[in-house]
């Protein structure tokens, strides 16, 4: 190892200008995050400002730090103590390999705590994080744990709908068991429960707004979804439909379509959050934000291994996946590929954009918390004058079409057709308002809808 290019304390290093024999914890949280996290190294012998300033007796160092492990750690963390010469001064690496049996947990002082790497400090893991170990260490993820959910009580509509009209293929309801949704004993897995009409963990949340500029600001619209996580992708799908528009340019025979964004890269940015974000974090939620010139996509939980995307060159990402069986079940239904190239993906549909630029590629982040990708829209899009249309779902051409037959239909009576929830269609109700395709003359219960514009697709 090169301790030249040891200039400063970081993820994977901590430096000790001497060892504490009397205040084990000092460094022995440093061992417990290292084994919790991706492993790394601890030098004794340099300070906090990277000067070497050597041991005097680096065999007692080894000796006492073999036993301080031994009488403070549990489990025992995989440890190689390597001796460094620097010029005239002993340094000794404690390197730290990445624990298979997690959480470990100094223990002394009355405390038994485990600890996690943030930047260059050792913290006390939170209650989330303390889960993820658990996971982690049982060789177990969120998604394939048993809940107390009877599958009996639960109906799988949507996903048999999606699995049909995607692959072509009948459903068997055997598929629930080898799929991982539902366990020998007949409990929805937290994966089933996600894939179920009415899903039972209110953590599975889509929050969506467009936003009036390129900053937030004001909101032109909002929306806020809960439940099945097909369900939250069609809808992420349709509100950037609703709120993004695509202009056309004229040609000799009719007219050419020239999209904001390509729609395949927004669905599997959407499917990539999905399926990798981090459940166990309780009160979370994927959040879509539209602005003026870009897309972005805002989910809990950063890389599974632990490292940040925007280090690494997305075309060599390896395919590690937090949740396996919605990843698995997503691939069925033909959402994804297992190989894991939906970066990749994501950036090729956009490349291939009129108007692409390389400055308009898209963007990768992560934290140890966080991951987000960034969608510029097309700079050739034109978005003013008669040059732009205004695009409408599925759902909202189809209440046009029952406007269309019955102008004073009621919003009550759209969801009863349609067999979506009334907030639902006076969600798209105001949208299509706010756009300027509908009009409402009279009073709520008694007037009757107007369709503004005719050129709607």
């Amino acid at each position: 190892m090169d301790l030249k290019a040891l200039v400063a304390e970081c993820t994977a290093y901590d430096f000790k200008v001497m060892l504490e024999e009397k205040k084990p914890k000092s460094w022995l949280k440093s061992v417990s995050a290292f084994a919790n996290g991706l492993g790394g190294s601890l030098f004794f012998g340099i300070d906090n400002d990277a000067i070497v300033r050597g041991l005097d007796d680096i065999q007692h160092v080894c000796e006492a730090i073999s036993g301080k492990i031994r009488d403070y750690m549990d489990p025992l963390p995989e440890v190689e103590m390597i001796p460094h010469k620097t010029g005239n001064h002993d340094i000794l690496q404690l390197k730290v390999s990445v624990g298979n049996y997690t959480p470990y947990y100094y223990v002394g002082d009355g405390q038994r705590v485990a600890f996690v790497r943030i930047g260059d400090e050792s913290l006390p893991a939170t209650a989330e994080q303390m889960v993820r170990l658990v996971l982690k260490g049982s060789n177990k993820t969120f998604d394939s744990l048993s809940t107390d959910y009877k599958a009996e009580d639960y109906s799988f509509t949507i996903l048999v709908n999606t699995f049909k009209d995607r692959t072509k293929q009948e459903w068997n309801k055997k598929y629930l068991l080898s799929f991982g949704l539902v366990t020998g004993a007949g409990n929805l897995t937290n994966a089933g429960a996600l894939f179920a009409d009415d899903c039972p963990l209110w953590q599975s949340r889509l929050y969506c707004t467009r936003w009036d500029g390129k900053e937030k600001g004001d909101a032109i619209n909002d929306a806020e979804f809960t439940g099945n996580v097909l369900m939250l992708l069609r809808e992420a799908v349709n509100f950037v439909k609703s709120n993004t528009k695509r202009g056309w340019e004229k040609l000799p025979d009719g007219r050419k379509n020239r999209p904001e964004y390509a729609e395949r890269a927004v669905l599997e940015a959407m499917v990539n959050h999905f399926i990798h974000r981090d459940y166990t974090v309780m009160g979370s939620e994927v959040h879509l934000d539209i602005y003026n010139d870009r897309i972005t996509v805002t989910s809990p939980g950063g890389m599974y291994n632990g490292m940040l995307i925007q280090d690494l060159n997305i075309a060599d990402v390896s395919s590690e996946r937090r949740n396996p069986i919605l990843a698995n079940v997503m691939a069925q239904l033909d959402y994804m590929e297992k190989r894991g190239s939906g970066l990749t993906r994501i950036c090729n549909e956009t490349k291939a954009l009129d108007g692409y630029r390389e400055e308009l590629k898209p963007v990768f982040k992560s934290t140890p918390t966080q991951f987000q990708t960034i969608i510029f829209a097309s700079s050739d899009t034109p978005n003013v004058g008669d040059m732009s249309e205004t695009k409408l779902t599925e759902r909202q051409q189809r209440i046009i079409n029952l406007i269309k037959e019955s102008p004073t239909i009621t919003g009550r009576q759209m969801s009863e057709t349609l067999s979506v929830s009334q907030r639902t269609i006076e969600r798209d109700l105001s949208v299509m308002q706010k756009v300027g395709v509908l009009k409402h003359k009279g009073k709520d219960n008694d007037g009757m809808w107007a369709i503004v514009k005719n050129n709607v697709n």
